[in-house]
């Protein structure tokens, strides 16, 4: 198994690949870190899934890992959207550079997954890039306008004076609702897509997303196995062993099929 440091464009991330495999087209996943993590904490995921002959990117997200800023917590927080989708445009420069670097053809599958940040970015990137094909959202949340408007409503509570007008505000819901996967359900078109919360999650709350789940199980009524939702009762804002190995196991048997 290799594991290497590298730059793809102005993105630092993690290739793990086995060493048979490094010059080959074979299905890759893209592997997104949480806020305030950096690409080497989801290292679990990539042995998973580079184990069963797949290659892993693990980038680090704008402003985290290599690319932090001497920001605190809370200056970190007023710039998530803007990691977010800056992390989006980024998904497509990865795929790009798969391509320039004969990594990828046509035909090759590529899946998403992340954790957290990572699963509300992969269900954003669903919105936008239909050459994904199998996606796995951990502690992911897939109405942007509906998180952004509780975390707005929380920082205020606690006293906060955001720095933004009316009119950015404003505009700042119309942007993100280009990337809200609740306003255009249909564009998951049938991928096979993975959920795993825990109920007792008190940072991104569980029942929106179990909620949306629910909402499309019909459009999977063909083929159920497509569309699945692991929740687990007890867990807070932590993916389970159980539940990473899930999560590897779904994007690993899509990739292949």
């Amino acid at each position: 198994m290799n594991v290497e440091n590298e730059r793809w464009a102005h993105i630092p991330l993690l290739h793990v690949y086995k060493e048979s495999e490094k010059h080959i087209q074979v299905p890759v996943v893209i592997f997104l870190h949480g806020f305030t993590s950096a690409k080497e904490h989801n290292l679990h995921y990539a042995y998973q899934l580079a184990e069963k002959g797949f290659r892993v990117l693990l980038p680090d997200a704008h402003l985290h890992g290599e690319r932090q800023e001497p920001l605190d917590e809370v200056q970190l927080s007023l710039r998530f959207w803007e990691t977010i989708l800056t992390s989006i445009e980024e998904i497509d420069i990865l795929r790009n550079e798969l391509i320039n670097r004969n990594l990828v053809v046509d035909h090759t599958k590529i899946g998403l997954a992340g954790t957290s940040m990572g699963g509300i970015i992969t269900l954003g990137s669903l919105n936008v890039y239909p050459w994904i094909d199998t996606a796995a959202v951990m502690m992911g949340s897939p109405g942007y306008v509906q998180l952004a408007k509780a975390q707005m409503s929380q920082f205020e509570s606690r006293g906060f004076k955001l720095p933004i007008s009316d009119i950015e505000r404003k505009q700042m819901f119309e942007t993100l609702s280009k990337f809200d996967i609740t306003l255009n359900p249909s564009t998951l078109n049938g991928r096979p897509i993975f959920f795993w919360h825990g109920m007792q999650d008190n940072v991104v709350p569980y029942e929106p997303t179990f909620n949306f789940f629910n909402a499309l199980k019909k459009s999977y009524a063909h083929d159920p196995q497509r569309f699945q939702f692991m929740t687990d009762k007890t867990a807070s804002h932590a993916v389970s062993r159980k539940g990473m190995l899930a999560a590897t196991d779904f994007v690993a048997h899509y990739l292949s099929e």
